[in-house]
């Protein structure tokens, strides 16, 4: 972990307005869309009908002869260029301690088809309606074979078979702690508990839809690719290496504003390689823009988890030992986090919490014929946590105790910190007790019957559910770089390899550099999105700001020790006599000074420059308490979250306005996945929920006001700037908060369990069957 001097401001606490929002507002903002056409090629795919078939011919003779057609492309070319696929990290093992298999994904499907969706042909064409209508004239025949798309379905024998390679469809597995000792725990508890829950699958929905141009760049030749990615470094050397087999420095990647990315936008898809392709095939600017069906069919899905989770209790409400059995959907394909997510990410925070050593975890990726799951906010630990949080609540209200006394018998305590899981992560702060009761002070925990009681009297059941929720963050990569510029023209210039996609990064960063230079924020540039001026990690895992923020705090201090330098020099004195404040550099106890920008046009190039690398210790540990009221219509089923109070502990908030939007957005998809949104696929494959017509979102009027409080008493320890990550807390305390309100209200009815999304129909239906039972 970098030390920083004491004496380092970076602005912590402030609730600067976001600086991207003039520009944003006012329609000043450069997406792909925005780019002008400048006579560039569209390119448009054929996507196959099927979930899963064998492709016996492609015949594109009339489609090659519309007007404005420029080229076709099968897979068939693409081999034959020795055009690469797309990676998958492949470092598990099947159960039987084979290494893992996966099929490879090429940019386009050679000879099989695996999901309704996956693109078989591109046609590129002097403009896209062009294209789309010779699309239409490609005559493709299929020899169509069996699907499955459960993956509960796929383990079973006989299932279809997605590759040969894994008869069974599981394409790795994991297993943590005693299996013998949790069964000895479970054999003489006094209570036990079992939920089978789901945590179904979802479509991210990003305002905008995936784009891309390519172009080759005519006085040097290298491919330049415009796209919308939330890791720039990575997409230019997969583009580069795996893909287009050349080296890396040979192509730039491009990335303007985001209009959300939520994970889905990590890394490189095949419409953006197959837009290359095109580009480098006919050395001309090539576009592809996806519209909302191209997003549901081709783009990446989040969650897909079956699991049955279990709880032994003694007596007290103390958790004895917790087996959980989870079968994690990778879709027809892996992509780069497919595996890593159920694997490992979820495992990490599946205890919570609480102080649960005694556990035994078996989780399965399985592949199915349906489009690939990859990272969507909280990336397995929303789906860890809904496991047990919703436990917490079924054994609270199985043994006839109070949801909050059970929290607080299993906390982690504060002596324990740091904690090491059950899994091996440590915890470094905590507050967890301390958030709980913060949350039931705010939400009006007593005032809960009297609600009740007036909702009743209207006719509603009324229900609460509580979260506490704890999230990892940062990935494996504790290190992020970034350069710092200082102009002869009175700038400073931050290059960063984070990614802004809506979070403010832009507001962050350069709130921290004006605090720490002195410089006003209108004197700041924050230049992210250009692989030739910084490649990072990125922005996953909610890490910009704890990895990228501390690079840039590094960078600042940088800045000073080498302005401080060369005004030595320039000053005839000692670097220890140099006091740096607000630009200026002065010589201790005189007026002799000279300004940061003047030392800076002094030096080639007229900038003053520092390269620095931030460093961490580990990841952080966000974490909070979640409390909603919610209210169900017994004769329509519909449930609305009617209050919703969280305290989050995201250590210091540099920011706190920007957090509070974070929280507000990630809730706002909590109660999507708990009541609204989910993928459906039929038997055969076929992708139901392929538009917003079928597939169903919160709408403002969906979403009750959120009363966000940031609680900073348990700063983090592994980095300089007590921060942790805050960018996808809501939508791991969201889901089983608004899902634990809902089964409260029915728990009246003797309603014990129903799975996500708690829709009218899927609510109105158990009411009906639970009255019916007594009657």
């Amino acid at each position: 972990m970098n030390i920083l001097p004491g004496n380092m401001r970076f602005g912590a606490g402030q609730p600067v307005r976001r600086l991207e929002d003039q520009r944003l507002l006012t329609g000043k903002g450069q997406f792909i869309d925005d780019k002008p056409e400048e006579g560039a090629l569209w390119l448009h795919l054929l996507r196959s009908p099927h979930a899963h078939a064998r492709i016996t011919s492609i015949d594109t003779a009339d489609a090659a002869g519309m007007p404005g057609v420029a080229a076709i492309y099968t897979g068939a070319d693409l081999i034959k260029d020795d055009i690469g696929t797309l990676p998958t990290l492949a470092i598990f093992q099947r159960p039987d301690g084979k290494p893992m298999t996966v099929p490879p994904r090429r940019l386009l499907a050679h000879e099989i088809v695996r999901y309704a969706g996956e693109a078989v042909a591109a046609v590129v064409a002097t403009s896209r309606v062009q294209a789309q209508t010779a699309a239409e004239a490609i005559t493709v025949e299929y020899e169509v074979l069996p699907s499955v798309v459960d993956p509960v379905e796929a383990v079973k024998p006989g299932a279809p078979v997605v590759w040969p390679e894994a008869p069974d469809n599981v394409v790795a597995a994991m297993s943590y702690g005693d299996a013998a000792k949790v069964e000895e725990a479970f054999a003489n508890a006094a209570h036990k508990v079992s939920l089978d829950l789901v945590s179904q699958r979802l479509v991210p929905s990003a305002m905008e839809p995936r784009s891309t141009i390519a172009e080759i760049e005519k006085k040097t030749g290298r491919l330049i690719l415009h796209v919308q990615s939330q890791t720039p470094g990575s997409t230019r050397d997969l583009l580069a290496e795996s893909i287009l087999k050349r080296p890396k420095d040979s192509v730039r990647v491009l990335v303007g504003d985001i209009g959300g990315g939520f994970g889905q936008k990590t890394s490189l898809y095949p419409e953006d390689g197959i837009v290359a392709y095109a580009a480098t095939k006919l050395n001309k600017k090539i576009r592809w823009r996806g519209d909302r069906t191209d997003e549901f069919v081709g783009g990446t899905h989040g969650r897909d988890l079956t699991s049955t989770g279990e709880f032994a209790l003694d007596a007290k409400g103390r958790v004895l030992a917790y087996r959980v059995r989870s079968i994690g959907g990778t879709g027809a394909y892996s992509s780069g986090t497919a595996n890593i997510i159920p694997l490992v990410l979820g495992p990490f925070v599946q205890t919570g919490v609480y102080d649960l050593p005694l556990v035994h975890f078996e989780v399965k990726s399985v592949m199915t014929n349906t489009a690939p799951v990859g990272a969507y906010r909280g990336a397995g630990r929303p789906e860890a946590v809904f496991i047990v949080e919703r436990l917490m609540d079924a054994a609270a209200r199985q043994i006839g105790m109070d949801p909050r006394t059970i929290r607080k018998v299993n906390y982690i305590k504060p002596a324990q910190l740091p904690y090491t899981n059950a899994v091996g992560q440590v915890y470094d702060s905590g507050a967890f007790a301390h958030m709980l009761s913060r949350a039931a002070e705010l939400s009006d925990w007593d005032g809960f019957a009297a609600r009740k009681k007036a909702a009743k009297k209207k006719g509603l059941l009324y229900g609460r559910g509580l979260t506490s929720y704890i999230e990892w963050t940062g990935g494996r990569a504790h290190t992020e770089k970034v350069s710092l510029h200082a102009t002869a023209e009175g700038r400073i210039i931050l290059h960063s390899g984070t990614m802004a996609m809506g979070q403010g990064l832009q507001t962050t960063y350069s709130q921290m550099i004006s605090e720490s230079l002195g410089i006003p924020l209108d004197k700041i540039d924050v230049v992210q999105g250009d692989t030739d001026l910084a490649t990072g990690f990125g922005s996953v895992g909610s890490r910009s700001l704890f990895v990228g923020g501390t690079a840039v705090a590094v960078s600042s201090n940088d800045m000073i020790q080498k302005a401080r330098e060369k005004a030595s020099n320039v000053l005839e004195t000692s670097v220890g006599d140099i006091e740096y404040r607000d630009g200026w550099l002065t010589v201790v106890g005189t007026d002799k000074r000279i300004s940061l920008f003047e030392i800076a046009k002094n030096e080639d190039g007229a900038r003053l420059s520092v390269d620095s690398e931030g460093e961490v210790d580990g990841p952080s540990w966000p974490n909070g308490t979640h409390i909603c009221e919610v209210e169900i219509d017994p004769e329509t089923g519909v449930s609305k979250v009617v209050r919703y109070t969280t305290v989050d502990d995201v250590g210091i908030a540099v920011n706190p306005m920007l957090v509070t939007g974070q929280v507000h957005g990630g809730v706002a998809q909590g109660i999507g996945q708990a009541l609204y949104e989910g993928v459906s696929y039929s038997e055969e494959g076929q992708l139901l929920t392929a538009s917003y017509q079928d597939y169903c979102v919160p709408r403002a009027d969906d979403i009750p006001p959120i009363v966000v409080t940031l609680d900073d008493s348990a700063p983090c320890r592994t980095n300089p700037l007590g921060a942790k990550g805050c960018g996808e807390s809501g939508a791991i305390g969201g889901p089983p908060c608004v899902t634990n309100g809902v089964m409260d209200a029915l728990s009246e009815l003797g309603i014990k369990q129903l799975n996500t999304p708690l829709t009218p129909a899927k609510v109105w239906q158990a009411i009906r069957d639970a009255r019916a039972a007594v009657e």
